[in-house]
């Protein structure tokens, strides 16, 4: 009966670990740039233009990356400080689970054995969010963060999961320290 309550424990926080989405988050910058100067920021169309996702998901990204700056002070202008691009990678996973273990044979009682495999694919996607000197037109600070994508359909998932990957990699910005940041968040 004891060992029946260890197995059910570990199959909940199994299940409970697989359930928590997550998001891995890297960043770098030019560390000559003095991000005290960043004070606007606008859109640089054409890099945005390149990304390969459809223009809804190009609209739900940049409304999402706007929402962050502007939390964090920036203000949206016509003559800007930095100019924001985005590009974006997916690419698909799978994964073979080979089950062992004890099982119940209708005839003979408990046995060890009952193999059989299983296979299971998620796609996988890397939102960079480049934000460029607009004077100078270089690179000054790159966020990417990578996670899995799927939300069954559901856009209001959709959507959050946007947010979460946005403001994940936008946590990163400003930099602190001179540090490279990375960092992998887990929400439930």
């Amino acid at each position: 009966m004891k060992s029946t309550r260890i197995i059910l424990s570990l199959v909940v926080l199994a299940a409970l670990v697989v359930s928590c989405s997550s998001v891995r988050v890297a960043a770098d910058y030019d560390r000559t740039a003095d991000f005290t100067q960043y004070k606007t920021f606008a859109f640089y169309k054409p890099g945005i233009d390149k990304a390969e996702i459809s223009d809804l998901d190009k609209k739900r990204i940049l409304r999402s990356i706007q929402n962050e700056l502007v939390s964090k002070g920036y203000q949206k202008s016509e003559n800007p400080d930095l100019l924001v691009s985005i590009f974006t990678s997916e690419k698909e996973r799978i994964s073979v689970y080979n089950n062992y273990g004890w099982g119940w044979g209708p005839y003979w009682g408990p046995y060890w054995g009952g193999g059989y495999n299983n296979v299971s694919s998620s796609t996988e996607g890397s939102l960079y969010i480049d934000l460029i000197d607009a004077k100078k037109k270089e690179l000054v600070w790159q966020g990417k963060g990578t996670g899995n994508l799927i939300t069954n359909g559901d856009l209001t998932k959709k959507e959050s999961r946007i947010h979460e990957f946005v403001q994940e990699i936008l946590s990163k910005f400003p930099p602190e320290n001179g540090v490279m940041a990375t960092t992998v968040t887990s929400t439930n």
